[in-house]
């Protein structure tokens, strides 16, 4: 009888609550949950547009109004893609999302300049938000690769250009080419091109149609990289 009752509260102690056995059970199943999401998400996008972004919400909620129309990059000028990657990203065919060159020269240069890739805006600009924090670079850091493995380079710079914001409230390769230069994206000159790629980083302060002298002087150097990466093949990736 003895011995029954020891076995009994042997396993009574083995069935008692452990909540840090309980609590990581149910983390881990927490993260495939999200991990399944976010693969699910990233396959979806290969094939299907986004339709809309977080921060295209929250624009269209301040401004009540968007310009914005999804145009395929075979609708677009082919020196439009050039002057973006030489604008933002030139190495773009040769990394893997990250352009480990790109970071350390900005870690020399204490920081004072951004090495983000065209794969890691498309990230941030289709899945996540804007703003600096530690989260949305975490998040950015881990879905990146995901989209440079199972998106073609093509699919990362059509998305891109129909994503990006080129002025308050226009979003797209297509709104902006009607919006500044009164074209559609497929009669962009590479002079319109390369101003589009230079209003990038800050839309709301710059002006492609009304160029400063140092717009005009950025855009030259975006025609002068465009040119380039044609040339030596940095541009073979994203072109038939």
């Amino acid at each position: 009888m003895a011995k029954r009752t020891s076995k009994t509260n042997r396993k009574t102690k083995a069935r008692r609550f452990q909540p840090l056995r309980w609590l990581r059970r149910w983390l881990f199943r927490l993260f495939l949950v999200v991990a399944a999401v976010v693969l699910l998400a990233v396959a979806a996008y290969r094939v299907i547009n986004p339709p809309v972004t977080i921060y295209m919400m929250q624009e269209k909620w301040r401004l009540g109004t968007l310009d914005r129309q999804w145009v395929p990059l075979e609708g677009v000028a082919p020196v439009m893609a050039r002057s973006v990657v030489a604008a933002e990203d030139a190495n773009f065919c040769q990394h893997w999302g990250f352009d480990m060159s790109a970071i350390r020269d900005a870690i020399a240069d204490g920081g004072t300049r951004g090495a983000s890739t065209l794969s890691q805006q498309v990230v941030k600009n289709v899945y996540l938000w804007h703003g600096r924090s530690w989260p949305r670079k975490a998040l950015e850091a881990a879905i990146t690769p995901l989209v440079e493995a199972i998106w073609p380079k093509r699919r990362i710079i059509e998305v891109y250009l129909n994503v990006a914001e080129f002025d308050e409230g226009v979003f797209g390769v297509e709104a902006a080419a009607r919006h500044y230069f009164g074209v559609g994206p497929e009669a962009l000159t590479p002079v319109q091109a390369a101003r589009l790629a230079a209003v990038l980083p800050a839309p709301k302060d710059r002006n492609a149609a009304r160029p400063s002298r140092w717009l005009r002087t950025r855009a030259a150097g975006i025609m002068d990289g465009a040119a380039t990466i044609r040339r030596d093949g940095r541009a073979a990736c994203f072109e038939d």
